[in-house]
């Protein structure tokens, strides 16, 4: 095993990644070391790199603070992985996460976006610029926001997306900007302070400000606004665990999130594709769209099980309220729990047809820029003009609006 292990650290010496402890690094059988690059990489000692998918371009560093495990992950070129572990995710140029983190499944970072030390995610998106401090919990997010390394959005040091109910379901990720305004880059940056949390499903809108130490649990859907909370009232009630009241936002939250993921993925489709090359390899975006896809799987779950939970809360609630409990609030868990799957179903079509859904006129736009500035996608997305941005970002929010709505169709008493 040893033997085998010296052969292939050897062969990825040869072709020039630099392995200043090869000793100390561990390479999986099923790793293709065809697809490692060899310009600028370092692997540095106690990495451990896993997995068939594999892919790491040019000028990426793994485990310059700390030992790094990196399973099953693309990793685009100029990315710097510090620490860590690292499952099913994917890093586009120029992502940067220091040491400690934790990074699993259906993550992207998209380009420049970056956390610093001892960071949790899962499940969570990051669109460019997008940064993250130190000792905080994000996992079933989405971030978007800002316009430039300089001008971004950031959620501050001991933050805390609560994405796990008392009633034990997940059906609880949150938006921080949206997909068709945010794929734009124009948009004014997110702050959420540090020593604060954010209590899932929510929504919150481009320039919001979230007060240090505020724990968050509304929605902030009016841009440019800072917001903040107080201590809470201390106090002791009832409580049954296991009963759903009106689930209303819940529901709409979780809709309107995976609408979203729909619409990226028409962006992916679309528009990300059209970069493929040098900067931008086939591995890359083929990884880009996978870990889309587990991550739209992961909120039609999370939805399917958060239903599947109804019957026994509308029991457990009519026990409770007896002749008061409300009607509509049995009837909404009552077609929630009947037609649970349907929504996976409607998503599951619409992703098939995905192909079909697009805007030509702004696809020639795209097409246009990157002839005229060249194939970075940043500086062709930034060089769209007001109007051209406008067009895209109706068709995306014409996916996100359809979507929504065809879901509100099976369970029209969420509306």
């Amino acid at each position: 095993m040893a033997n085998k292990q010296n052969i292939r650290i050897d062969a990825l010496i040869k072709k020039g990644v630099h392995i200043p402890a090869p000793e100390s690094v561990e390479i999986g059988d099923e790793v293709d070391i065809d697809r490692i690059a060899s310009e600028g990489v370092i692997i540095h000692s106690g990495s451990k790199i896993f997995g068939a998918s594999i892919f790491i371009g040019a000028d990426v560093h793994i485990g310059a603070e700390a030992p790094a495990t990196i399973d099953d992950c693309q990793i685009g070129p100029d990315v710097h992985l510090k620490g860590g572990y690292y499952k099913n995710a994917v890093f586009l140029e120029g992502a940067e996460t220091g040491s400690g983190a934790h990074v699993r499944a259906g993550t992207i970072f998209e380009e420049m976006a970056s956390i610093a030390h001892t960071v949790g995610l899962k499940q969570t998106i990051l669109f460019p610029f997008v940064t993250l401090g130190s000792l905080i919990n994000f996992c079933d997010c989405f971030m978007a926001g800002g316009t430039s390394r300089k001008n971004h959005s950031e959620v501050g040091s001991s933050y805390i997306h609560f994405n796990y109910t008392p009633n034990q379901d997940k059906a609880t990720a949150s938006l921080m900007g949206d997909v068709p305004n945010g794929v734009m880059l124009n948009q004014n940056p997110i702050f959420l302070g540090g020593q604060g949390g954010l209590v899932g499903p929510c929504r919150i809108a481009y320039g919001t400000l979230i007060a240090a130490g505020s724990v968050y649990r509304k929605d902030q859907l009016k841009p440019d606004r800072l917001v903040f909370e107080g201590g809470g009232r201390g106090g002791s009630v009832p409580y049954s665990t296991g009963i759903y009241r009106n689930v209303k936002r819940q529901t709409l939250k979780n809709f309107i999130y995976m609408a979203n993921l729909v619409a990226l993925m028409a962006w992916y489709t679309h528009v990300r594709r059209q970069f493929i090359g040098d900067q931008f390899p086939q591995a890359l975006y083929e990884g880009l769209t996978d870990t889309l896809r587990l991550a739209i799987s992961e909120r039609i779950k999370r939805f399917t099980d958060f239903c599947e939970k109804l019957n026994e809360s509308k029991k457990l609630y009519q026990q409770q309220m007896g002749d008061s409990a409300a009607s509509k609030l049995v009837q909404q868990k009552d077609e929630l729990y009947k037609n649970r799957n349907q929504a996976g179903d409607l998503i599951c079509g619409y992703l098939e047809q995905i192909d079909k859904n697009k805007n030509e006129a702004f696809l020639t736009i795209i097409e246009r820029n990157i002839k005229q500035v060249g194939p970075n996608y940043i500086d062709v997305i930034k060089s769209l003009k007001a109007e051209e941005s406008k067009i895209g970002t109706a068709w995306l929010q014409q996916i996100v609006d359809e979507v929504t709505g065809q879901m509100l169709d099976l369970f029209p008493t969420t509306r």
